[in-house]
């Protein structure tokens, strides 16, 4: 059983992710951008944060046309538990096992600090095991999350809106990065099984990071994956 995670040309968040993974105890293997198929024994994978490819185009727009992003997509499509963390939730949505778009912040800003979220969902694996609010760190550019305003309608109804931003602009959008519904995650696939969110659980899953609110959506991709 072993959860692998994915890494481009430009990954920074990789060894973060595959330290918590064993850290809550689980095993961890690395799959190359150029790898063909996920490592032997793969029970889940994230996709995890970074620049890939220079965030060149677009971000994510060149990382999903990797070799591995088949090999991600079909385990997704199969039911395979799937986490998109910043740069990997960009990724996620250029490959379309998620929906929207991850665009420039509203601000022309890179953010970087701890946020407050809300819980929107308690749908899939990710979320079942959730506090109602939690704390995380962002850093990113582009974390402005776009939809069409019916599509948008559809992913609160499916139970698809994951997490949300506290801190809101009057007309309802993140005051952080002018996220449309104020959106910092989502899920997707046939169960929930895919989420993308912009804030970063690695790098608050042990108390010497000053809390473990990120600790949760690591350990239901190990115990998921069991």
């Amino acid at each position: 059983m072993t959860v692998a995670v994915v890494r481009f040309p430009g990954s920074n968040c990789d060894r973060d992710c595959l330290h918590v993974v064993e850290a809550v105890g689980g095993s961890a293997a690395y799959a190359w951008h150029q790898d063909t198929a996920l490592p032997a024994g793969t029970t889940a994978v994230i996709v995890p944060g970074g620049f890939s490819y220079g965030d060149y185009l677009r971000t994510g727009a060149i990382a999903a046309h990797s070799p591995i992003c088949a090999a991600v997509r079909a385990f997704a499509d199969a039911g395979g538990l799937v986490l998109g963390i910043c740069n990997g939730f960009q990724i996620l949505c250029e490959l379309r096992l998620l929906p929207g778009a991850l665009a420039d912040n509203t601000g022309g800003r890179f953010v970087c600090r701890l946020v407050e979220l809300s819980r929107e969902s308690d749908q899939g694996p990710f979320l079942s095991q959730l506090p109602t609010t939690l704390t995380l760190p962002v850093a990113h550019h582009a974390g402005r999350y776009v939809d069409a305003p019916d599509r948008l309608d559809a992913l609160a109804a499916q139970g698809q809106i994951a997490l949300t931003y506290t801190q809101k602009t009057d007309d309802g959008r993140a005051a952080l990065n002018g996220s449309e519904r104020a959106i910092a995650g989502v899920v997707g696939g046939r169960a929930h099984n895919v989420m993308g969110l912009m804030p970063h659980p690695e790098r608050r899953a042990e108390a010497r990071l000053g809390g473990c609110d990120g600790r949760p959506f690591i350990t239901a991709l190990v115990k998921g994956g069991a």
